[in-house]
């Protein structure tokens, strides 16, 4: 089952196997991956990306939806996002985006129109995500679309060597309701 969601500069669609050299351009970026729980990856790691990922599309039921962050008008894929279930109406929400294309509102334009699907179509009643905390560009994502800071987890990943904290933000059906406007449908 393909997901495509749309927003005024972006498509986000499904992965396809030809999607991994732009994954890769990205994903092997020491830069990007500096907060994540992983990378920066080897050529090898961006295919096991993509192939596992287009494997989990076809799940059913399905419990993992990632989406290419692509632009509109170029098809350009530029990052990649995802909800992935938690439990019964929770999850969690993630997203990358290339270098070249950070601060731009590019990351807050994908995550709402994630959040936007999950508490429309999705059946999601809570949606959470983490960040580290020198991350202030996808803390700043996340408050952007009205998720709260819920706690501080110390010390709760482990990379490189080195343990780091996290930040935890959530967002609520009602909440997003309530701030988008689009009450309950």
């Amino acid at each position: 089952m393909d997901l495509l969601l749309e927003t005024p500069r972006l498509i986000l669609r499904a992965f396809a196997p030809e999607d991994w050299r732009a994954v890769h351009e990205y994903a092997s970026d020491p830069e990007v991956t500096r907060y994540m729980p992983w990378g920066p990856n080897d050529e090898a790691a961006s295919k096991h990306f993509v192939a596992t990922v287009i494997v989990k599309q076809q799940q059913d039921p399905r419990t993992d939806y990632d989406w290419a962050i692509t632009l509109r008008e170029q098809g350009t894929l530029i990052g990649g996002c995802g909800i992935y279930r938690q439990g019964f109406g929770v999850g969690e929400m993630g997203y990358c985006l290339h270098r070249s294309y950070w601060n731009q509102g590019y990351g807050t334009e994908a995550a709402k129109a994630l959040l936007e699907w999950a508490f429309t179509a999705g059946g999601f009643h809570r949606i959470y995500a983490r960040c580290d905390p020198r991350n202030i560009g996808s803390a700043r994502i996340m408050e952007k679309n009205g998720m709260r800071k819920e706690g501080h987890l110390r010390e709760c990943s482990f990379k490189d060597g080195e343990w780091a904290d996290s930040l935890l933000y959530a967002i609520l059906e009602s909440e997003w309701r309530g701030l988008s406007g689009k009450g309950n449908e």
